[in-house]
């Protein structure tokens, strides 16, 4: 399914690029370039994990920043969810996740090593002795946001979540193929290899939408 889903897209990202702005071509070429690449990898979670990471981030960064600016990074999640929702007429996004992941979803959102106030918590960051309230509270809302159909909540409560996990592979701070995170790392693949390709769909069907400038811009100097 997901090789499928992917040579439809390269087949009409060949096909339809001359309609795209120059902003949005470079932002699906990006995208899928990772994507082709992380579909090599099917027997290599960690690297797949890392690779799908890399095209959603092509779709949804806009400007280059700072690498630790997590609360930027949550406000341009939102933003992003928000306006690839609005443009989900037909609710494929919460209708797939409820069908297909709402168990990998629940999973995650009873992980408290993938949830921020927890490890600051424990690395001694003041303000986080609570982590626990805030934990519960965020599983209500996730839970609330699934019965309300509410897909801009749920995006960003998974991707907060794989947000967590992204940094601790990308700073070096998990192993590679560890046991320790197996099941989240699994989780997290099959998601984005699901999700991304289908932010691109709605991308490419919603081209006349702005989805504005993209970090590092190609430049003919």
């Amino acid at each position: 399914m997901e090789i499928e889903i992917l040579e439809e897209l390269l087949e009409r990202e060949a096909n339809l690029s001359e309609d795209f702005s120059p902003e949005l071509s470079l932002r699906i070429h990006r995208s899928l370039s990772w994507l082709k690449r992380g579909r090599k990898q099917a027997e290599d979670a960690d690297a797949a994990f890392i690779f799908y990471w890399v095209a959603f981030n092509a779709l949804y960064g806009s400007q280059s920043h700072d690498d630790g600016e997590y609360d930027n990074e949550r406000r341009q999640f939102r933003n992003f969810f928000d306006k690839i929702s609005s443009l989900d007429s037909e609710n494929t996004i919460y209708n797939e996740l409820w069908k297909r992941f709402s168990d990998s979803v629940r999973v995650l959102m009873q992980n408290k090593y993938v949830f921020q106030p927890f490890w600051n918590y424990v690395n001694g960051v003041p303000g986080y002795a609570d982590w626990e309230l805030s934990f519960d509270r965020a599983r209500e809302l996730g839970n609330r946001a699934m019965a309300n159909e509410d897909t801009t909540q749920i995006l960003c409560i998974i991707f907060d979540r794989l947000y967590v996990l992204r940094n601790q592979v990308f700073h070096g701070a998990a192993t590679w193929q560890s046991s320790v995170n197996r099941a989240q790392i699994e989780d997290a693949r099959r998601i984005l290899a699901f999700l991304v390709p289908l932010f691109v769909d709605l991308m490419m069907r919603n081209h006349h939408v702005c989805w504005g400038s993209p970090g590092y811009a190609v430049l003919n100097l």
